[in-house]
């Protein structure tokens, strides 16, 4: 007897990793398949990948998988990708170069220049994302200038979930919740802007054609079988973004609950039934397909947790006890850390204030402060940026966000998550998901194959249980005072950081 088709994958290609994970009808994970990717940062702002990793992980982590579950049992897979990351292919759908991805810092020119040539509120106005160098808009220009001759032969510019749809099915085909963040995507027309397009040169038959969260977007082939260990014929539904299938995959379908992913970048967004844009955060459109998210995002989130640890620990992450020792260290120090105090952007910094040439700084030092002061400052200089953000999206939006539902591998750390919680008033809830973005490109999977009629039905019924982390009220009032210092911060340093950064650029070595 054939094995019944009980389950779906979804498949997270993030930054680092891709994971390929089966999931129940009830949201269980049966079985998961890993493969770790590779991060290239050739030169200084430069971050990169070889587009052929991410099928080559993908593949590896799909093998993982089906050695422990029967492919014959599934019924669907969808796809999960890290955002504003993307490879231009030729006619062939061969790489031109590498992938360049969301990390990546070397447009600031084009930024500029495409603001001032389309406006700055006009751009903003189409994609929901004030110019900045995060969306992939401003690399295509910057190919165009630099690399002109791959730009000529760029066939299409493919975002990962794209990529990895042609290998799995022989066809170029994206989501909406993948397209969008690339900077020129129309959310309301759910097209892709002429007018942008226009303005970079390009033709709409070089961006690949999006669909609706949910939509079939072909069946595995036989050769893609052979290499995967998939059934052929197993369908493929479009889902997309790694951070709007994190907030489904928590079930952050109502605007009272934000996700909050405290991950390589801490991102956090709220669901809205209608189209807004505003300075205070960038807009998306939403997994489900209906309404928009409202969206946050610090871009060094826990990748800089990791930076201090690999840089100024003696043996960084190779400790097993490095992050124990350093929280519990960091948990006997009183809140503002004995006057020190971080500005998290490490990478420049978008909402709210959406500022390229910004730069982190540790400001307070003391003869006294040591390795866990710094860990803790970090932890408190993330902690109030995001309420800080929170309050103003609250109030730009008149929306009332009363709970956070934490994922991410900071979600695993007591301070940080009490830390939240107490610094913004908040119940901060803990999935019992650790892979919510994966389970979020499942749930798009099962309902594709008919088992829930909508992706927010499927939602309420495959999201995992939380626990609630409740503020302490006794801590509250030091935070509040830690926000107003903090809040001055960005206004102080903002004039030198882009000094410091247009100095550094030069490059010069004596």
């Amino acid at each position: 007897m054939a094995a019944s088709r009980d389950l779906v994958i979804g498949i997270d290609s993030s930054t680092q990793s891709t994971k390929a994970i089966a999931w129940t009808r009830e949201g269980e994970a049966l079985a998961e398949g890993r493969a770790p990717l590779a991060l290239s940062n050739p030169q200084l702002y430069h971050f990169e990948q070889d587009s052929e990793d991410w099928w080559r992980a993908c593949v590896t982590s799909l093998k993982d998988l089906l050695s422990k579950v029967d492919a014959a049992r599934i019924a669907a897979l969808a796809i999960s990708n890290q955002r504003e990351t993307f490879v231009p292919l030729d006619e062939a759908g061969a790489a031109l170069r590498p992938g360049i991805l969301w990390l990546d810092e070397r447009a600031r020119q084009e930024v500029e220049d495409l603001s001032a040539e389309l406006g700055a509120e006009t751009i903003h106005r189409i994609t929901g994302r004030f110019p900045d160098i995060t969306p992939c808009v401003y690399s295509y220009l910057w190919i165009k200038r630099h690399e002109p001759e791959v730009f000529a032969r760029t066939a299409c510019f493919a975002d990962v979930q794209a990529f990895l749809v042609q290998r799995l099915c022989g066809a170029l085909k994206t989501g909406w919740i993948s397209a969008d963040p690339m900077g020129l995507f129309d959310l309301v027309e759910k097209r892709w802007s002429p007018e942008i397009l226009t303005a970079l040169g390009l033709r709409e038959d070089q961006m690949v054609p999006a669909f609706a969260p949910g939509t079939a977007l072909g069946e595995v082939t036989e050769e893609a079988a052979a290499a995967t260990g998939l059934r052929s014929g197993t369908p493929i539904f479009a889902a997309g973004g790694d951070g709007q299938l994190a907030g489904l995959g928590t079930n952050c379908t109502t605007p009272a609950r934000a996700y909050i992913n405290l991950g390589t970048a801490v991102v956090s967004g709220v669901w809205s039934p209608s189209y807004a844009y505003d300075r205070a955060w960038r807009t998306e459109i939403a997994a489900q397909g209906e309404g928009y998210i409202l969206e946050n995002c610090l871009r060094s989130g826990a990748f800089l947790i990791n930076w201090f640890v690999d840089r100024f620990t003696p043996q960084g992450r190779s400790d097993p006890n490095v992050f124990a020792d350093l929280e519990d260290a960091a948990a006997a120090i009183p809140r503002g850390c004995e006057g020190l105090m971080a500005l998290p952007y490490w990478s420049g910094v978008m909402d709210p204030h959406w500022d390229t040439a910004a730069r982190g700084c540790l400001i307070g030092f003391g003869g006294g402060h040591g390795a866990a002061h710094v860990y803790r400052a970090l932890l408190e200089g993330m902690t109030l940026d995001q309420v800080m953000r929170t309050r103003l999206m609250e109030a730009s939006a008149d929306l009332d966000v009363t709970e956070y539902l934490a994922i991410g591998g900071g979600a695993a750390s007591p301070l940080w998550r009490q830390m939240l919680a107490d610094a913004s008033g908040k119940t901060v809830r803990i999935s019992d998901t650790v892979e919510a973005s994966a389970l979020g490109a499942g749930m798009i999977a099962a309902t594709g194959v008919g088992w829930y009629g909508s992706i927010v039905e499927a939602a309420d019924a495959m999201a995992g249980e939380t626990t609630a982390v409740e503020p302490n009220e006794d801590h509250r009032g030091d935070y509040e005072e830690l926000l107003e210092i903090y809040s001055g911060l960005y206004d102080a340093t903002a004039a030198t950081s882009r000094k410091l950064v247009a100095f550094a650029s030069r490059g010069t070595v004596e």
